[in-house]
């Protein structure tokens, strides 16, 4: 596969290629792939100014016959591109399949959005004076996406920024420039002006830090790590640039001694090992209660070394590999200083020798941690959890909150009294009774306090926070007659 840079509305080649290998299997090359110049940026971002003054103008219907076609298309070819989704990132098929899908639903979703489209209006202080109040697009917004989710975390934000009539710049992952061209594909067939979507691939270093630097946008949307957001920040706010972001976590499953012993081991362990730990809402911490703290334990070392970790593309399987070398070596750093710190590592954590050359891992539980200890206090973005005792449910709050992140938690108890107070008192931006620690729904607010979050919501109604600026109107119709 050779894919190429969507450049001010062509298909263009870069200057300069990388490989892109399968990390199930590193001897499968998925493609080579274009890196965008400086000149290509600039021209994307030029002809982006341009072609969103026309798109502002189509109507609402037009617009949203566009992000239903996008929509559907992903739905319809779940299968195909979730494949190639799980072939460059890692994750099951299964999960793959189930990632292009929803990004599916979120066009759809956007695009009943663009007829939902309404102001208000109000009479003023002053007789005869009458005030609208509207919407409009911010003008271009470029979204810098992760590898963890490729097609999924990029629709959500790709299709509210078209929903409310902006232009998009997009620089993805490139770990993942498969799914990025494939979906960019989609898109580039549409009624849409020429030049309204670009797909600018290349490093941070690069043309990441230029996008972020540029007077030419007016809007960021990014998801990654905390170093990384906060030198967007320092960058945008030379250009008074918008911002969205979302960067890392921490989350904690609390674990009380009412809970269901079998919702609650399944929860932590979907919760800590799906994705294979790659991702913002994995649950890193386990926080359980003293009076069932053994049992617990037990079960869920039970079900870690239970995970079959293989090729992403095999059936049956509950883990994939790692997505790079670098991540591998990052995740089994994080195994070595857990150990060093005094925390038994009772499974897992290791590198595993496979039919195929890859980067596979281990799922791992430590045990005997507590939560100053850096295991539980960093992002590992592996499939690594840690197992905090407590006392108490005080206690078990107490800890869940102790961080410097905010993005998800989540409770398992039979009481709700507990669960209402936890939904009330824990300080993340998403909270979860009796469910793995996550945010997947497309017509809700998701992000985060802390580290984990910076600026407006993202996905639902909440997104038009971001992706509009408002006006106000005041009319006056003359003195009547």
């Amino acid at each position: 596969m050779l894919g190429q840079n969507y450049i001010a509305g062509e298909w263009t080649n870069g200057t300069s290629e990388i490989e892109n290998r399968n990390p199930s299997d590193l001897t499968d090359l998925v493609g080579t792939f274009g890196q965008a110049s400086a000149d290509q940026l600039e021209a994307s971002l030029d002809q982006a100014r341009v072609a969103q003054v026309e798109w502002a103008a189509y109507g609402m219907e037009r617009k949203q016959a566009v992000l239903n076609a996008i929509g559907n298309e992903l739905m319809a070819r779940a299968e195909e591109l979730g494949t190639l989704l799980s072939r460059e990132e890692g994750k099951p098929i299964a999960e793959g399949k189930g990632e292009v899908y929803r990004a599916g639903q979120f066009f759809t979703y956007y695009a009943a959005e663009c007829l939902r489209q309404l102001g208000e209006n109000a009479d003023s202080v002053r007789d005869g004076v009458e005030v609208d109040v509207r919407r409009e697009a911010v003008g271009v917004v470029a979204i810098i996406s992760p590898w963890n989710f490729p097609t999924a975390t990029a629709s959500w934000k790709i299709a509210p920024a078209l929903c409310y009539g902006n232009a998009v710049l997009w620089k993805p992952a490139n770990i993942t420039p498969a799914s990025a061209v494939a979906l960019t594909e989609i898109i580039s067939r549409q009624d849409i002006p020429k030049g309204l979507f670009s797909l600018v691939m290349g490093s941070g270093r690069d043309i990441g830090q230029r996008i972020v630097e540029s007077p030419k946008v007016n809007a960021i949307s990014f998801t990654g790590s905390v170093p990384v957001g906060k030198g967007i920040a320092m960058a945008a706010i030379q250009n008074l640039t918008k911002v969205q972001m979302e960067m890392g976590s921490k989350n904690a499953l609390a674990v009380m001694d009412d809970a269901d012993l079998d919702i609650a081991v399944a929860i932590a362990q979907a919760g800590a090992f799906g994705s294979t730990g790659q991702k913002c809402t994995a649950t890193s911490r386990l926080v359980v209660h003293e009076a069932i703290h053994d049992q617990f334990v037990e079960r869920l070392v039970a079900g870690a070394k239970g995970i079959k970790v293989g090729h992403a593309l095999e059936a049956g399987i509950g883990m994939g590999p790692v997505v790079s070398e670098q991540q591998l070596n990052e995740n089994l750093a994080y195994a070595d200083l857990g150990r060093s710190e005094g925390a038994e590592l009772v499974c897992g954590g290791a590198r595993l020798e496979m039919p195929h050359d890859g980067f596979y891992m281990s799922p791992g539980v430590f045990l005997n941690t507590t939560n100053d200890m850096r295991i539980n206090r960093e992002e590992m973005f592996a499939p690594l959890t840690s197992v905090i005792k407590v006392g108490s449910y005080d206690e078990a709050l107490s800890v869940v909150n102790d961080t410097n992140f905010g993005l998800t938690s989540g409770i398992a108890t039979k009481s709700l009294a507990r669960a209402t107070h936890f939904r009330r008192n824990a300080r993340t931006g998403v909270v979860t009774v009796n469910l793995p620690t996550a945010g997947t729904d497309y017509h809700v607010p998701f992000g985060g306090r802390g580290d984990s979050s910076y600026g407006p919501r993202e996905q639902g109604k909440a997104a038009a926070e971001f992706y509009t600026t408002v006006k106000t109107a005041y009319i006056s119709a003359g003195t009547p007659l």
